[in-house]
Protein backbone atom coordinates (compact mmCIF):
# COMPACT_ATOMS: atom_id res chain seq x y z
CA UNK A 1 0.00 0.00 0.00
CA UNK A 2 1.41 3.38 -0.99
CA UNK A 3 1.41 6.24 1.53
CA UNK A 4 -1.47 8.17 -0.04
CA UNK A 5 -3.73 5.10 -0.07
CA UNK A 6 -2.65 4.30 3.47
CA UNK A 7 -3.46 7.84 4.61
CA UNK A 8 -6.97 7.41 3.19
CA UNK A 9 -7.38 4.14 5.07
CA UNK A 10 -6.12 5.56 8.37
CA UNK A 11 -8.46 8.55 8.15
CA UNK A 12 -11.38 6.10 7.99
CA UNK A 13 -10.67 5.06 11.59
CA UNK A 14 -12.60 7.36 13.92
CA UNK A 15 -10.06 8.00 16.66
CA UNK A 16 -11.50 11.23 18.05
CA UNK A 17 -10.13 11.82 21.55
CA UNK A 18 -12.03 11.58 23.78
CA UNK A 19 -12.66 8.66 23.82
CA UNK A 20 -9.85 7.71 21.40
CA UNK A 21 -10.77 4.15 20.39
CA UNK A 22 -7.32 3.72 18.88
CA UNK A 23 -7.15 -0.09 19.26
CA UNK A 24 -8.64 -1.05 15.85
CA UNK A 25 -6.26 1.31 14.07
CA UNK A 26 -3.29 0.01 16.09
CA UNK A 27 -4.24 -3.58 15.14
CA UNK A 28 -4.49 -2.66 11.45
CA UNK A 29 -1.10 -0.92 11.44
CA UNK A 30 0.45 -3.73 13.47
CA UNK A 31 -0.67 -6.31 10.92
CA UNK A 32 0.95 -4.27 8.13
CA UNK A 33 4.21 -3.98 10.04
CA UNK A 34 4.40 -7.61 11.17
CA UNK A 35 3.78 -8.73 7.57
CA UNK A 36 6.86 -6.68 6.66
CA UNK A 37 9.17 -8.25 9.20
CA UNK A 38 8.64 -6.01 12.24
CA UNK A 39 8.28 -7.34 15.76
CA UNK A 40 5.14 -5.68 17.11
CA UNK A 41 3.90 -5.04 20.66
CA UNK A 42 0.68 -3.39 21.82
CA UNK A 43 1.05 -1.74 25.25
CA UNK A 44 -2.41 -1.05 26.64
CA UNK A 45 -3.76 2.36 27.49
CA UNK A 46 -7.33 1.71 28.58
CA UNK A 47 -10.55 0.32 27.16
CA UNK A 48 -10.31 -0.04 23.37
CA UNK A 49 -7.04 1.92 23.42
CA UNK A 50 -3.54 0.70 22.49
CA UNK A 51 -0.10 1.99 21.73
CA UNK A 52 2.05 0.25 19.14
CA UNK A 53 5.79 -0.35 19.45
CA UNK A 54 7.41 -2.04 16.45
CA UNK A 55 11.06 -2.89 15.77
CA UNK A 56 13.14 -4.23 12.92
CA UNK A 57 16.84 -5.09 12.98
CA UNK A 58 17.39 -3.83 16.54
CA UNK A 59 20.12 -5.84 18.34
CA UNK A 60 20.31 -6.29 22.09
CA UNK A 61 21.46 -3.01 23.63
CA UNK A 62 21.09 -1.33 20.23
CA UNK A 63 20.39 2.35 19.76
CA UNK A 64 18.01 2.47 16.80
CA UNK A 65 16.55 5.40 14.93
CA UNK A 66 13.09 6.06 16.42
CA UNK A 67 10.07 7.35 14.51
CA UNK A 68 7.03 8.42 16.48
CA UNK A 69 3.47 9.59 15.87
CA UNK A 70 0.00 9.36 17.39
CA UNK A 71 -3.25 7.64 16.41
CA UNK A 72 -5.80 10.01 18.01
CA UNK A 73 -7.39 13.12 16.50
CA UNK A 74 -9.29 16.07 17.93
CA UNK A 75 -13.12 16.45 17.79
CA UNK A 76 -14.73 17.85 14.66
CA UNK A 77 -15.61 21.23 16.17
CA UNK A 78 -18.77 23.33 16.02
CA UNK A 79 -18.51 24.36 12.36
CA UNK A 80 -20.14 22.02 9.86
CA UNK A 81 -17.81 20.13 7.53
CA UNK A 82 -18.48 20.36 3.80
CA UNK A 83 -16.97 16.89 3.36
CA UNK A 84 -17.29 13.61 5.25
CA UNK A 85 -14.47 13.84 7.83
CA UNK A 86 -13.88 10.06 7.81
CA UNK A 87 -14.08 9.38 4.07
CA UNK A 88 -11.14 10.94 2.27
CA UNK A 89 -12.03 13.17 -0.66
CA UNK A 90 -9.30 14.20 -3.08
CA UNK A 91 -9.47 17.52 -4.91
CA UNK A 92 -6.36 18.26 -6.94
CA UNK A 93 -3.38 17.96 -4.59
CA UNK A 94 -5.55 18.08 -1.47
CA UNK A 95 -6.62 15.03 0.53
CA UNK A 96 -9.42 15.95 2.96
CA UNK A 97 -10.37 14.29 6.26
CA UNK A 98 -10.04 14.60 10.01
CA UNK A 99 -6.47 13.78 10.90
CA UNK A 100 -5.21 14.03 7.34
CA UNK A 101 -2.60 16.60 8.42
CA UNK A 102 -2.57 15.92 12.17
CA UNK A 103 -1.23 13.36 11.76
CA UNK A 104 -2.35 10.31 9.82
CA UNK A 105 -0.45 11.35 6.70
CA UNK A 106 2.67 11.43 8.88
CA UNK A 107 1.89 7.95 10.20
CA UNK A 108 1.36 6.64 6.68
CA UNK A 109 4.65 8.12 5.47
CA UNK A 110 6.53 6.65 8.45
CA UNK A 111 4.99 3.19 7.96
CA UNK A 112 5.60 3.11 4.20
CA UNK A 113 9.16 4.38 4.47
CA UNK A 114 9.96 1.88 7.22
CA UNK A 115 8.51 -1.07 5.31
CA UNK A 116 10.02 -0.02 1.96
CA UNK A 117 13.59 0.05 3.27
CA UNK A 118 14.97 -3.46 3.60
CA UNK A 119 16.79 -4.51 6.74
CA UNK A 120 20.03 -4.73 4.76
CA UNK A 121 19.90 -1.01 3.97
CA UNK A 122 19.24 0.08 7.55
CA UNK A 123 22.05 0.77 9.96
CA UNK A 124 23.11 -2.11 12.17
CA UNK A 125 21.21 -0.41 15.01
CA UNK A 126 17.85 -0.94 13.27
CA UNK A 127 14.64 1.07 13.51
CA UNK A 128 11.84 1.43 16.09
CA UNK A 129 8.37 2.90 15.64
CA UNK A 130 6.56 4.29 18.70
CA UNK A 131 2.96 5.05 17.76
CA UNK A 132 0.86 6.31 20.64
CA UNK A 133 -2.72 6.62 21.75
CA UNK A 134 -3.82 9.69 23.70
CA UNK A 135 -1.48 12.41 22.46
CA UNK A 136 -3.95 15.23 21.85
CA UNK A 137 -4.73 15.93 25.52
CA UNK A 138 -1.25 16.80 26.75
CA UNK A 139 0.72 13.75 25.57
CA UNK A 140 -1.01 11.65 28.23
CA UNK A 141 -0.44 8.40 26.35
CA UNK A 142 3.30 8.81 25.86
CA UNK A 143 3.75 9.96 29.45
CA UNK A 144 2.13 6.76 30.70
CA UNK A 145 3.96 4.60 28.16
CA UNK A 146 7.45 5.61 29.29
CA UNK A 147 6.49 4.98 32.91
CA UNK A 148 4.86 1.56 32.47
CA UNK A 149 6.35 -0.12 29.39
CA UNK A 150 9.85 -1.58 29.61
CA UNK A 151 10.42 -2.29 25.92
CA UNK A 152 11.42 1.16 24.64
CA UNK A 153 15.17 0.48 24.95
CA UNK A 154 17.64 3.17 23.91
CA UNK A 155 17.76 5.43 20.86
CA UNK A 156 20.30 7.28 18.74
CA UNK A 157 17.86 9.88 17.38
CA UNK A 158 14.11 10.57 17.20
CA UNK A 159 11.84 11.87 14.44
CA UNK A 160 8.32 13.00 15.34
CA UNK A 161 6.05 12.92 12.27
CA UNK A 162 3.81 15.83 13.32
CA UNK A 163 2.72 18.35 10.64
CA UNK A 164 5.53 20.66 9.50
CA UNK A 165 4.97 20.59 5.69
CA UNK A 166 8.28 18.66 5.64
CA UNK A 167 10.23 21.59 7.08
CA UNK A 168 12.41 20.09 9.83
CA UNK A 169 11.88 21.75 13.21
CA UNK A 170 14.57 21.36 15.84
CA UNK A 171 12.56 22.48 18.83
CA UNK A 172 9.32 23.47 20.47
CA UNK A 173 8.36 24.93 23.81
CA UNK A 174 7.65 22.86 26.88
CA UNK A 175 4.38 23.08 28.78
CA UNK A 176 3.02 23.32 32.30
CA UNK A 177 -0.77 22.98 32.54
CA UNK A 178 -2.36 23.87 35.87
CA UNK A 179 -5.74 24.31 37.49
CA UNK A 180 -5.83 27.06 40.11
CA UNK A 181 -8.54 26.54 42.75
CA UNK A 182 -10.01 28.93 45.30
CA UNK A 183 -12.53 28.08 48.02
CA UNK A 184 -14.84 30.21 50.15
CA UNK A 185 -18.03 30.13 52.21
CA UNK A 186 -21.47 30.29 50.62
CA UNK A 187 -24.31 32.42 51.99
CA UNK A 188 -27.28 34.28 50.53
CA UNK A 189 -26.08 37.06 48.23
CA UNK A 190 -28.08 39.63 50.18
CA UNK A 191 -25.65 39.12 53.08
CA UNK A 192 -22.25 38.80 51.36
CA UNK A 193 -20.42 40.06 54.45
CA UNK A 194 -21.23 36.72 56.13
CA UNK A 195 -19.59 34.66 53.39
CA UNK A 196 -16.27 34.31 51.60
CA UNK A 197 -16.39 34.87 47.83
CA UNK A 198 -14.21 32.35 46.00
CA UNK A 199 -14.62 34.17 42.68
CA UNK A 200 -13.09 37.33 44.10
CA UNK A 201 -10.09 35.25 45.22
CA UNK A 202 -9.78 33.77 41.75
CA UNK A 203 -10.10 37.20 40.11
CA UNK A 204 -7.27 38.62 42.21
CA UNK A 205 -5.13 35.60 41.32
CA UNK A 206 -5.93 35.92 37.61
CA UNK A 207 -4.63 39.49 37.58
CA UNK A 208 -1.45 38.32 39.32
CA UNK A 209 -1.10 35.54 36.73
CA UNK A 210 -1.39 38.05 33.89
CA UNK A 211 1.48 40.06 35.34
CA UNK A 212 3.69 37.10 36.26
CA UNK A 213 7.31 37.55 35.20
CA UNK A 214 9.42 34.55 34.19
CA UNK A 215 12.66 36.53 34.45
CA UNK A 216 14.09 34.33 31.71
CA UNK A 217 16.51 35.30 28.97
CA UNK A 218 15.40 34.97 25.38
CA UNK A 219 16.03 31.46 24.06
CA UNK A 220 17.83 31.62 20.71
CA UNK A 221 15.49 29.01 19.20
CA UNK A 222 12.30 29.23 21.26
CA UNK A 223 12.06 32.90 22.18
CA UNK A 224 10.41 33.90 25.47
CA UNK A 225 8.14 31.81 27.73
CA UNK A 226 4.44 32.67 27.87
CA UNK A 227 1.52 32.31 30.28
CA UNK A 228 -2.22 32.27 29.58
CA UNK A 229 -5.47 31.88 31.54
CA UNK A 230 -7.78 29.95 29.22
CA UNK A 231 -10.87 28.97 31.23
CA UNK A 232 -12.64 30.28 34.34
CA UNK A 233 -15.49 28.61 36.24
CA UNK A 234 -17.18 29.33 39.56
CA UNK A 235 -20.38 29.77 41.47
CA UNK A 236 -23.74 28.01 41.34
CA UNK A 237 -26.33 30.76 40.91
CA UNK A 238 -26.85 34.50 40.85
CA UNK A 239 -28.07 34.98 44.40
CA UNK A 240 -25.42 33.05 46.33
CA UNK A 241 -21.90 33.91 47.41
CA UNK A 242 -19.74 31.31 45.58
CA UNK A 243 -17.69 28.92 47.68
CA UNK A 244 -15.68 27.48 44.78
CA UNK A 245 -13.94 28.88 41.69
CA UNK A 246 -11.13 27.73 39.45
CA UNK A 247 -9.20 28.74 36.37
CA UNK A 248 -6.64 27.13 34.09
CA UNK A 249 -3.06 28.25 33.55
CA UNK A 250 -1.10 27.31 30.42
CA UNK A 251 2.63 28.06 30.57
CA UNK A 252 4.83 27.47 27.53
CA UNK A 253 8.47 27.28 28.50
CA UNK A 254 11.93 27.39 26.96
CA UNK A 255 15.29 25.88 27.80
CA UNK A 256 15.92 29.03 29.88
CA UNK A 257 13.14 28.13 32.35
CA UNK A 258 13.51 25.80 35.35
CA UNK A 259 10.08 24.21 35.83
CA UNK A 260 10.47 23.46 39.53
CA UNK A 261 11.66 26.98 40.31
CA UNK A 262 8.92 28.63 38.25
CA UNK A 263 6.17 26.60 39.94
CA UNK A 264 7.46 27.58 43.37
CA UNK A 265 7.54 31.27 42.39
CA UNK A 266 4.07 31.16 40.85
CA UNK A 267 2.67 29.52 43.98
CA UNK A 268 4.16 32.23 46.17
CA UNK A 269 2.89 34.95 43.82
CA UNK A 270 -0.71 33.67 43.92
CA UNK A 271 -0.55 33.16 47.68
CA UNK A 272 -2.51 31.10 50.18
CA UNK A 273 -5.87 31.93 48.59
CA UNK A 274 -5.06 29.60 45.67
CA UNK A 275 -4.11 25.93 45.44
CA UNK A 276 -2.45 24.69 42.24
CA UNK A 277 -3.16 21.31 40.66
CA UNK A 278 -0.61 20.22 38.03
CA UNK A 279 -1.80 18.21 35.01
CA UNK A 280 1.06 18.43 32.52
CA UNK A 281 4.74 19.16 33.10
CA UNK A 282 6.77 18.59 29.93
CA UNK A 283 10.17 20.02 28.98
CA UNK A 284 10.88 21.82 25.71
CA UNK A 285 12.47 20.05 22.75
CA UNK A 286 15.80 21.62 21.90
CA UNK A 287 18.84 20.54 19.88
CA UNK A 288 22.31 21.70 19.00
CA UNK A 289 22.17 22.87 15.41
CA UNK A 290 25.60 21.42 14.60
CA UNK A 291 24.62 17.89 15.71
CA UNK A 292 25.50 15.37 12.94
CA UNK A 293 21.96 13.96 12.83
CA UNK A 294 20.42 17.43 12.57
CA UNK A 295 22.80 18.41 9.79
CA UNK A 296 22.13 15.17 7.91
CA UNK A 297 18.36 15.73 8.03
CA UNK A 298 18.77 19.31 6.79
CA UNK A 299 20.78 18.11 3.78
CA UNK A 300 18.34 15.30 2.96
CA UNK A 301 15.35 17.64 3.11
CA UNK A 302 17.09 20.12 0.85
CA UNK A 303 17.99 17.35 -1.60
CA UNK A 304 14.25 16.57 -1.80
CA UNK A 305 13.38 20.15 -2.67
CA UNK A 306 12.50 21.47 0.80
CA UNK A 307 13.61 25.10 0.95
CA UNK A 308 14.77 26.88 4.12
CA UNK A 309 15.44 23.54 5.81
CA UNK A 310 17.34 25.09 8.69
CA UNK A 311 16.87 25.78 12.38
CA UNK A 312 13.28 26.60 13.31
CA UNK A 313 10.89 26.00 16.19
CA UNK A 314 7.20 25.13 16.50
CA UNK A 315 4.44 26.67 18.63
CA UNK A 316 2.74 23.40 19.55
CA UNK A 317 3.53 20.52 21.93
CA UNK A 318 4.42 16.98 20.75
CA UNK A 319 5.42 13.58 22.15
CA UNK A 320 8.96 14.74 21.41
CA UNK A 321 8.98 16.34 24.87
CA UNK A 322 8.42 12.94 26.44
CA UNK A 323 10.74 10.94 24.19
CA UNK A 324 13.71 13.30 24.11
CA UNK A 325 13.63 13.41 27.89
CA UNK A 326 13.24 9.61 28.13
CA UNK A 327 16.09 8.98 25.69
CA UNK A 328 18.49 11.29 27.55
CA UNK A 329 18.41 14.27 25.20
CA UNK A 330 19.20 12.50 21.92
CA UNK A 331 18.71 14.68 18.80
CA UNK A 332 14.97 15.00 18.16
CA UNK A 333 13.41 16.52 15.05
CA UNK A 334 9.76 17.24 14.30
CA UNK A 335 9.23 16.52 10.62
CA UNK A 336 6.04 15.48 8.85
CA UNK A 337 4.00 16.01 5.67
CA UNK A 338 0.91 17.57 7.25
CA UNK A 339 0.08 21.24 6.88
CA UNK A 340 0.60 22.95 10.27
CA UNK A 341 -2.17 25.47 9.63
CA UNK A 342 -4.65 22.65 8.96
CA UNK A 343 -4.26 20.96 12.34
CA UNK A 344 -7.62 20.90 14.22
CA UNK A 345 -9.37 22.78 11.39
CA UNK A 346 -12.78 22.18 9.81
CA UNK A 347 -12.32 20.53 6.37
CA UNK A 348 -8.76 19.62 7.34
CA UNK A 349 -6.56 18.55 4.44
CA UNK A 350 -3.05 17.42 3.59
CA UNK A 351 -1.17 17.84 0.31
CA UNK A 352 -0.61 14.58 -1.56
CA UNK A 353 2.72 15.88 -2.88
CA UNK A 354 3.91 16.41 0.70
CA UNK A 355 3.02 12.82 1.66
CA UNK A 356 5.07 11.44 -1.22
CA UNK A 357 7.93 13.80 -0.44
CA UNK A 358 7.93 12.74 3.22
CA UNK A 359 8.28 9.06 2.30
CA UNK A 360 11.39 9.85 0.25
CA UNK A 361 12.86 11.97 3.06
CA UNK A 362 12.21 9.32 5.71
CA UNK A 363 13.70 6.55 3.53
CA UNK A 364 16.89 8.55 2.96
CA UNK A 365 17.17 9.23 6.70
CA UNK A 366 16.78 5.54 7.52
CA UNK A 367 19.37 4.51 4.94
CA UNK A 368 21.93 7.24 5.66
CA UNK A 369 21.85 7.47 9.47
CA UNK A 370 24.92 5.66 10.82
CA UNK A 371 25.58 3.93 7.52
Amino acid sequence: MDAVSLTKKLVEFNTINPPGNEAPMADFVGDLLSTNGFTVHYPGFGENRKHLVAEKGVPDSGKPLVFSGHFDVVPLGARKWSKDPFVCKVEGDRLYGRGSSDMKSGLAAIICAATDVSAEKMSEEGIRLILTAGEELGCEGARKLVKTYTGLGSASAVIIGEPTANLPATGHKGAIFLTAVSTGKTVHSSMPELGINAIYKAARAILKTEGFMFNARKDNLLGFPTINVGKVTGGLNLNSVPDHAEFTIDMRTTAEVDHKEILIRLGKELGDEISLQKHVDLPPVSNKDDDPFIQMVYKICESEGVTSARSRSLPYLTDGSVLQDYYHNVPTIILGPGQPDQAHQTDEYCLISKIEQAVNIYKKIIINWRN
